[in-house]
């Protein structure tokens, strides 16, 4: 109970624009997004980038701006993914961008944000012009309002021949059969346990049930049937139970290193990202930047109340 409420303050404080104003204008909570964020621009997200493929870690590039209620955030958002698209290919790292459908109108009008998305991954083509790396765009799972939506706006995309990803969350109930279906199209799949909440008609509650429930889905992602289909999981977890499990399963199921992988948030465990690289295991990063770092760094303390200490030294300026 404590948690489903921490994890629903967390998220309406991330909401608030007016939180956000003066939190962002704060320079005592700079640690913050110091923490989080590599920075505001996108060549500061190429250096990072490079910093951590030197170690064997590569990234996911987020721009930050969610819940955009504005046609003017849409254009910002949109030019941001299309220059770290543009930036990252001609520093010779993977194109691999993250994207909440929101965050390109689709809270605003559904199709119009779609027909954007679409036209990202056109010029991330065009920008690519078939180069050798592990390229997509990785479609961000946000709450249960738009599940539906956003897996269908990945299935219409994939079977036009665009490299396209799909996050899906440990948490709903609804995930099992979704995996399956993914399983089925070969695709690739981040799995998360997911920032949001839901009732217990929709999801698991508790985190024991959560946990069950992930890896419960490591034993199906990581099955005999899903490695023959051609399907690519991807981990994203920051439990070194669940890395360990889905390592020995792997290994059970005739899986070999970087045919599956783990995903970690950056500043969050980057020392178990170090450890996971050093094994020989593929590593990826999410990767934010950008300026508007509050709604983000609320999400990430709010999957875990243990963050509170971190969050009341950063509004205190400790």
């Amino acid at each position: 109970m404590f948690r489903q409420l921490w994890q629903t303050t967390m998220i309406a404080l991330a909401r608030s624009n007016r939180c956000k104003r003066v939190m962002q204008g704060r320079r005592s909570t700079s640690g913050l997004a110091r923490r989080y964020v590599a920075g505001d621009d996108v060549m500061s997200a190429v250096l990072c980038a490079k910093r951590l493929k030197a170690e064997g870690i590569d990234c996911s590039a987020f721009y930050l701006g969610e819940y955009v209620d504005t046609e003017d955030k849409v254009r910002e958002n949109l030019d941001a993914k299309r220059a770290v698209i543009e930036a990252f290919a001609a520093n010779g790292l993977d194109v691999h961008v993250s994207v909440d459908p929101t965050q390109l109108g689709c809270s605003i009008d559904w199709d119009a944000g779609c027909e954007r998305i679409e036209r990202l991954t056109d010029h991330m083509s065009e920008t690519l012009q078939g180069g050798a790396g592990s390229h997509c765009l990785m479609l961000d799972m946000e709450d249960f309002s738009v599940t539906e939506r956003t897996i269908a706006l990945h299935d219409r995309l994939t079977a036009q021949g665009r490299q396209m990803a799909l996050t899906l969350q440990a948490y709903l109930k609804r995930s099992r059969r979704d995996v399956e279906a993914m399983i089925g199209q070969g695709a690739t799949v981040r799995l998360v346990k997911g920032a949001f909440v839901a009732g217990p008609d929709i999801g698991y509650v508790s985190q024991g049930e959560i946990k069950e429930n992930y890896r419960s889905l490591i034993d199906l992602m990581l099955s005999s049937k899903a490695r023959k289909s051609g399907f690519s999981p991807v981990f994203a977890t920051h439990d070194h139970r669940l890395h360990a499990y889905a390592i020995e399963c792997a290994r059970e199921n005739g899986w070999r290193q970087g045919d599956y992988g783990f995903e970690m948030l950056y500043g969050a465990r980057d020392d178990v990202a170090r450890q996971l690289a050093a094994s020989g295991e593929a590593i990826r990063l999410y990767l934010p930047f950008g300026e508007d770092w509050w709604p983000y760094a609320m999400r990430r303390i709010g999957e875990n109340p243990r963050s509170l200490l971190l969050l009341l030294r950063g509004l205190i300026g400790r």
